[in-house]
């Protein structure tokens, strides 16, 4: 078919732009480009212009900077210090003992984060020391770490929802509310595997610290509180339809503010610092959206993904094949990209196939997110791999084979989701339109 072998030139000068170090914005901008000068007859000067613009000139996109400064300014607070204290001492009698710190204190710092690298770094600089004094084994550290950073993508505020939300003019209120399910259904898995793990291997897991008096455990569960209410805060101004994700994104940094002043750590430097990093990424993020934005129009001027969804609803596969070649695409693509240059760069030929096969949007958005979490812990290119290396010097391979058990989690999480899309969209149907 014409179509395919027109897919397979541009996606070959994909490759070859991206393996040859040239940025992903710029070499969405240079496909979408030979795209239409190849192969249509559009205006392609005025086509970019008004595409970058109308892509860029996004109100929803505002939540997405917002959010990139709270995680930024938490990044450079004593929050995970402060849940390491008031976690710990409820953790000595679980199988596993300190080790769920990793999971639980990953699962709360991403629902105030919104960021995979930022947890995994947040939490590690803080859990990994104090493991690795008391004894832990190394692979479980490692492995927790790694697996449960990846839940900054999924639990809300979430950066890569609000860039599939934008890209694919999906509601990101609901977005973010079809993440909390899945997102406690992952957490609940990676404690039930240690727990399962210490069981099997008592020997392995350290004597617990003496046992505190509950009320003691009280008083150091209060440093818990000012997380729980920045949670509240964004979470549930979004949840009960106070605010929408932008005006919740703007709380959070306030409230990221006045918590990090609370602690003592929100100094000049860290302030400029924390805004200097938000800003580069931001920017990062908003030159991809451009691009890709570019790319989709460009993409449907040459007729490639109508064709390319016709084709697939020809093979007449069914839900479970679509889904599962659709995932080893992903896990592939997410070897050698970032999760939000795999959402960006696949959206304008994903979805046209994806509506085809009659496959609710919203469903898709956390799907794709699950899948692109366990590309974060793939060589060669697995984002949470290099954060942990960079903190611990450990060869990334070793990194890699200790967050295996954790991939096959999220492929097992997945699997429930697939099956039981309920656990999707029970929260966003209860929430309405």
């Amino acid at each position: 078919m014409p179509e395919i072998g027109l897919t397979l030139v541009l996606l070959l000068l994909l490759f070859a732009l991206l393996g040859s170090g040239v940025w992903v914005a710029i070499s969405l901008l240079a496909v979408a480009m030979a795209g239409m000068a190849l192969f249509t007859d559009a205006p392609l000067g005025d086509v970019m212009a008004t595409t970058s613009w109308g892509a860029s000139n996004s109100w929803a996109l505002a939540a997405l900077p917002l959010f990139i400064w709270m995680g930024e300014i938490l990044f450079r607070s004593r929050l995970a210090e402060d849940m390491f204290t008031g976690l710990a001492p409820w953790l000595n009698r679980l199988p596993g003992r300190l080790l769920h710190v990793n999971i639980l204190g990953c699962g709360i710092f991403a629902a105030v984060s919104g960021s995979s690298a930022a947890t995994a770094a947040t939490i590690g600089q803080m859990s990994l020391p104090e493991l690795a004094r008391r004894g832990y084994p190394e692979k479980m550290m490692l492995g927790t770490l790694a697996g449960s950073a990846t839940l900054g993508l999924l639990i809300p505020p979430s950066i890569i929802l609000i860039v599939y939300g934008v890209a694919t003019e999906q509601s990101i209120a609901r977005l973010f509310i079809a993440g909390v399910l899945p997102g406690c259904m992952l957490v609940t898995l990676f404690i039930g595997y240690v727990v399962l793990w210490s069981l099997l291997n008592p020997s392995l897991i350290p004597p617990g610290e003496p046992p505190m008096p509950l009320r003691q455990r009280l008083v150091r569960a209060r440093s818990l509180m000012p997380v729980v209410l920045l949670i509240l805060g964004v979470i549930g101004s979004i949840y009960s339809g106070i605010a929408s994700p932008t005006d919740a994104a703007a709380v959070g940094v306030l409230l990221a503010l006045v918590l990090s002043w609370h602690s003592g750590s929100l100094t000049r430097k860290n302030f400029v610092d924390g805004l200097l990093g938000a800003t580069r990424t931001s920017c990062m993020i908003a030159f991809i959206l451009a691009g890709a934005a570019f790319l989709t129009v460009a993409m449907g001027f040459t007729g490639i993904p109508k064709l390319l969804a016709l084709w697939i609803g020809e093979l007449q596969l069914s839900h479970y094949a679509l889904l599962a070649a659709l995932t080893f695409f992903f896990i592939v693509m997410g070897c050698f990209l970032d999760g939000i240059s795999v959402v960006v760069l696949t959206t304008s030929v994903i979805m046209p196939m994806i509506e085809q096969a009659g496959i609710d949007p919203l469903w898709f958005g956390i799907f794709v997110v699950i899948v692109v979490e366990m590309a974060q812990i793939t060589p060669p290119v697995g984002f949470n791999l290099f954060v942990i290396q960079g903190l611990t010097g450990i060869d990334i391979l070793r990194v890699a084979v200790a967050a295996i058990p954790f991939f096959l989690l999220l492929l097992l999480g997945l699997a429930l989701v697939v099956v039981f899309p309920e656990i999707v969209t029970v929260l966003p149907n209860m929430m309405g339109s």
